[in-house]
């Protein structure tokens, strides 16, 4: 199906039933939409999330502070499932008022902080425990502008290309010529830059890379929007590739993962994450 010719009225109103798959969950207006508490456990960081490019990039940075030796990273994982709108709770949005996922309280100290954006997350851990950042000024500028350069990515390869190459109704032909340009220029981007260093800050792995990882990465191994590694033909980004396997192969970033799953093959991903004994009901090999 291609798309119809459509002239946009001069005032927009939202038609629910326009909305695709996603048209039970998206809506214009921000604010919770019920009353629900969410749990709490023992740990200094509660982690309210979903196993998305978005939410690996938090169980993926606490997963590498605990394997650096930082205790105090511990953390309780939950599940919230965005397909059927958890994300629009009360509790939920009293942390994240843009009901989007990750959500993260730091319960480390004597006030609770709320944290939402994954990158402001990232920071604050970094920050925290002093670790995955330069400390240097010119390598956290630069660290800093790689993290900023994931975080305004992103929409352009989820919301844009991811969306209208795999979920909208209708195929749009100048929709997916236009994000599929702009995510193979980001992949170049990437790739330009990991042929200069081994990482995107430089020298040391960092919270840029981390922030990358889960969307680059699933996109060069063939994990998002159906085939669309061999229609963007991403093989020819070889430092991306170097890279991806690289990250891919630490125990610790492969931890964070598989946390806050809610779909797969049994014994390969955790629901929910409350020690890290939890992993050892994984199938061996998945980590």
């Amino acid at each position: 199906m291609t798309d119809p010719e459509y002239t946009p009225p001069a005032v927009w109103t939202w038609n629910k039933e326009n909305g695709g798959r996603f048209a039970a969950i998206n809506r214009p207006t921000a604010g919770a939409q019920f009353e629900r508490k969410l749990p709490r456990g023992e740990h200094p960081f509660q982690l309210y999330s979903l196993g998305t490019p978005n939410g690996m990039k938090v169980t993926i940075m606490l997963e590498e502070l605990l394997a650096a030796g930082h205790s105090g990273a511990e953390y309780d994982a939950w599940l919230i499932n965005i397909g059927e709108g958890d994300q629009f709770g009360s509790e939920f949005v009293a942390i994240n008022p843009n009901s989007k996922i990750p959500a993260l309280l730091d319960l480390s100290g004597p006030e609770p902080i709320r944290l939402f954006e994954s990158g402001a997350m990232l920071l604050h851990l970094a920050e925290k425990f002093g670790a995955f950042i330069p400390t240097d000024a010119n390598g956290r500028a630069e660290c800093l502008s790689w993290l900023m350069w994931q975080m305004a990515s992103a929409p352009f390869i989820g919301g844009g290309f991811g969306h209208f190459y795999a979920y909208a109704p209708i195929k749009i032909e100048y929709a997916i010529d236009r994000y599929s340009m702009e995510t193979k220029r980001l992949f170049d981007v990437a790739d330009q830059r990991l042929g200069e260093s081994p990482y995107l800050a430089g020298d040391a792995i960092s919270i840029a890379d981390f922030a990358a990882f889960p969307w680059l990465g699933a996109l060069y191994r063939g994990l998002a929007y159906n085939d669309a590694k061999t229609f963007l033909a991403l093989d020819e980004y070889t430092n991306v590739g170097r890279w991806v396997m690289e990250l891919n192969s630490r125990p610790a970033t492969r931890r964070g993962l598989v946390v806050n799953r809610g779909q797969g093959e049994e014994g390969t991903f955790l629901t929910e994450r409350h020690s890290a004994s939890d992993f050892d009901q994984l199938k061996p090999g998945t980590i």
